[in-house]
């Protein structure tokens, strides 16, 4: 598996948990990347969810339901500046909720998205390798271009994240 280095996502530790950071220069117009990450159509077209809810103001609700019968993942909006900025929590009880954070600024033509993940439980330490392909799905899914989540190329480049970072190996194998 052949990955520009710049595509990969960074884990640091916090608390007890872990904050994971992307970046992506996307070749679209940061109005269209912002209708992306906040219609609910369009999230669905790359975040593999079958039902997205969203009441797009600062304290709204922002619900997701994973599959046709996953459970929901009930947030809220906690930071709200279109085009640019959209936070939400991402409830994991019994553990404090995290936040997932999109920050867009205009790059040339295209804009580049920063998104973070705060607050990852370890058992959760595998998001690593989701979000990494849920973001590469923005772009193509913008075009109109299908893109399906699978776990199997979720597990594929999640052993590329552990053989990166050999620590993670240890720390992911033990929540299996």
């Amino acid at each position: 598996m052949n990955i520009p280095e710049d595509r990969f996502g960074n884990v640091m530790r916090n608390g007890e948990g872990f904050d994971l950071h992307y970046t992506r220069r996307i070749k679209v117009p940061i109005d269209r990347v912002w209708a992306a990450i906040t219609i609910p159509e369009r999230i669905a077209a790359w975040f593999a969810t079958a039902d997205v809810q969203i009441e797009m103001r600062l304290g709204g609700a922002y619900r997701l339901r994973f599959g046709d019968e996953g459970p929901y993942a009930e947030g809220e909006i906690t930071a709200f500046d279109p085009p640019r900025l959209l936070e939400h929590t991402w409830p994991d009880p019994p553990n404090p909720p995290g936040r997932v954070r999109y920050e867009l600024e205009p790059d040339g033509e295209g804009c580049l998205l920063r998104l973070t993940s705060f607050g990852v439980p370890a058992p959760y330490i595998g998001s690593l390798a989701g979000w990494h392909i849920f973001l590469d799905a923005i772009e193509p899914s913008i075009g109109g271009v299908p893109v399906e989540w699978t776990m199997e190329a979720e597990t594929t480049l999640m052993e590329v994240y552990k053989s990166r970072l050999p620590w993670l190996k240890v720390l992911v194998d033990a929540a299996a």
